[in-house]
């Protein structure tokens, strides 16, 4: 067969978060390096070229390809011509099927930072069969969510292995510090998930589902813990509060779990929340994060103030941090394990920009270079970042993007 004619293809190069993608992958690999030979896709021919232009003068070779995401045959079209896709539009509830089954039946790889789990949950049942017999590797929630808990949670464990000879059965995650703004896109996203749940009483029982996107034979067993409100953990001596992406997370660990065909245990326990100090202060800052979190999520949940907040409140699509906030974001989280006898071991994994862009963009920009170029012999199908990718992500990140993973015992 022909090699295609590019590794990656950034389809949305034009949003908020895909400029950001295309600035890193520019400075990363230039326009024409052998080592990733990429283009930008897009539904405008001229808004694609201003975004080519902004990244200086020696990008004018960078190919661009016009495709809509609702226009299946160029899609088609599209994916025959790369190994992968990476694809930034979203909400993908709305507009991120046609792709992924285009990707599917034309076996072309492909990755995203969706953190909508109820899309997801569709997009295996509807194509996995078809994605395993076409060849083409699926990977979602290839950004913030959930590349950072995902991955460190499977260092954690890979220490473990090497270190206790068991793995970790209960792993925790807390978020010790993070500094970073969201972008009209993420809180679209958002905004859609709530008005589908307002809806829909049975998608709302899907979404409180922990094992939602764990193969029906392979769920876990057992109730997992859900901070919802201020608590005392004992394992980090520190107050802890709700931390607004654990239900995207811990789906997303679970299914990793699931795929290893449980290596971690069929009763593993996974959870995240946010430090918020110790003593009386933590306690009150845990109370105040708790009744604001609870409070835009009860604003969101309602028809009349979802409206306010989108209309006054919240970004539009296609807004977000500037990149003064970006280089001046950073996050830092820390997880804690324990065996079944007792014994523990620590995690940390820390990024050098804004969370959910200016890091989110290198992460997604590596995780498409390895999708593309590291994993041959990984079968079709849909995978989570840390069954798809495990170390030789683990290296890029670390390599190139700003992201550092720790362990130690204790």
């Amino acid at each position: 067969m022909s090699q295609p004619e590019f590794d990656v293809v950034v389809f949305g190069a034009t949003s908020f978060v895909g400029q950001i993608l295309t600035r890193y992958l520019f400075d990363r690999h230039g326009a024409g390096s052998p080592e990733l030979r990429w283009a930008l896709a897009g539904r405008s021919q001229s808004k694609l070229a201003q975004v080519r232009d902004g990244l200086g003068g020696g990008a004018a070779s960078l190919p661009l390809i016009v495709a809509d995401a609702a226009d299946s045959p160029a899609l088609t079209a599209l994916c025959g011509r790369t190994r992968a896709v990476i694809s930034t539009v979203g909400p993908y509830a709305l507009y991120g099927t046609p792709l992924v089954e285009a990707c599917v039946d034309s076996g072309t790889d492909y990755c995203d930072l969706t953190g909508e789990v109820q899309w997801i949950d569709e997009m295996i049942r509807r194509f996995e069969a078809r994605a395993q017999a076409s060849g083409a590797r699926i990977v979602h929630c290839c950004g913030f969510d959930s590349i950072p808990s995902d991955l460190g949670q499977w260092v954690l464990q890979q220490a473990a292995q090497q270190q206790l000879g068991a793995p970790c059965t209960t792993v925790k995650m807390r978020v010790k510090a993070l500094r970073g703004g969201f972008s009209g896109g993420t809180v679209a996203s958002l905004m859609n998930v709530f008005k589908l749940a307002s809806e829909d009483p049975a998608l709302r029982k899907k979404l409180g589902d922990p094992y939602l996107l764990c193969p029906d034979d392979r769920r876990g067993e057992g109730r997992q813990p859900n901070i919802k409100g201020p608590a005392l953990d004992p394992d980090f001596q520190a107050w802890v509060a709700p931390f607004v992406m654990a239900g995207i997370n811990t789906r997303v660990v679970q299914r990793s779990n699931a795929l290893s065909q449980q290596a971690w245990g069929a009763r593993f326990r996974y959870d995240e929340a946010m430090l918020t100090g110790k003593g009386f202060k933590g306690r009150l800052s845990a109370i105040g994060l708790t009744a604001g979190l609870g409070g835009f999520l009860l604003g969101a949940a309602l028809p009349p103030t979802r409206w306010v907040l989108e209309r006054f409140v919240v970004p539009k699509p296609g807004e977000g941090p500037s990149p003064a906030a970006q280089a001046s974001g950073f996050f830092d989280l820390r997880f804690h394990g324990t065996t079944d006898d007792g014994r523990s071991m620590r995690a940390k994994v820390t990024g050098d920009r804004d969370p959910g862009y200016g890091s989110t963009g290198k992460m997604l920009g590596e995780a498409g270079a390895c999708l593309a170029r590291d994993i041959p012999d990984l079968p079709g199908g849909f995978w989570t970042p840390a069954t798809a990718f495990g170390q030789k992500l683990v290296d890029r990140l670390q390599d190139h993007a700003g992201l550092h993973f720790e362990v130690a015992e204790g």
